[in-house]
């Protein structure tokens, strides 16, 4: 008899908790976790977050520059973001490299603390999946092209596209 007992109040109880979630707390988790929500919370996130390996203060970013996701990384270099820049999603300028003929522990943790600066002049346009190696300066309104690998320096009105990018077109201005 205990057990039948025992039974029906834990049946009753689980009813009684799932009709009061589904009345009660449904529409507040569906709203929580609505498509809305969580477009909101993945465009917060990762599309308006960049990412800063090495010494923030290493990085300068003019206050007109959009720079999206994109990963700074500091070890080896300061970054100078100019007016009016704006990137792509993606973009990754690195000033941090390795010594390919040291071997083991010593490659991995041996690099420059300087030398491999990054400057990104006024107006320029970097385009998505672009990775820009130091030391490099990329001039003022130039553009590159998506997934291209910036090893050099871009002049200023240039377009540069490919691995390595290299100038596909010159920008004529009007001033």
């Amino acid at each position: 008899m205990f057990k039948v007992l025992k039974s029906y109040f834990k049946n009753q109880l689980k009813a009684g908790i799932n009709w009061y979630i589904d009345k009660h707390l449904s529409p507040y988790i569906k709203e929580y976790i609505s498509q809305k929500y969580l477009h909101e919370q993945i465009k917060n996130v990762v599309l308006n977050q960049y990412l800063v390996f090495g010494d923030p203060n290493r990085l300068q970013l003019s206050k007109t520059c959009v720079v999206n996701n994109a990963l700074f990384n500091l070890s080896s270099g300061n970054i100078y973001i100019g007016e009016y820049v704006f990137f792509g999603h993606n973009v990754s300028l690195i000033t941090g490299s390795h010594d390919y003929h040291k071997f083991g522990k010593e490659r991995m943790v041996g690099f420059p603390k300087e030398g491999n600066d990054i400057i990104v002049e006024e107006g320029a346009w970097i385009a998505s999946n672009v990775t820009v190696l130091g030391p490099c300066k990329i001039g003022k309104h130039s553009v590159v092209a998506a997934g291209a690998v910036v090893k050099n320096d871009v002049p200023s009105y240039h377009v540069v596209a490919g691995v390595p990018a290299k100038t596909v077109k010159k920008i004529e201005s009007n001033k």
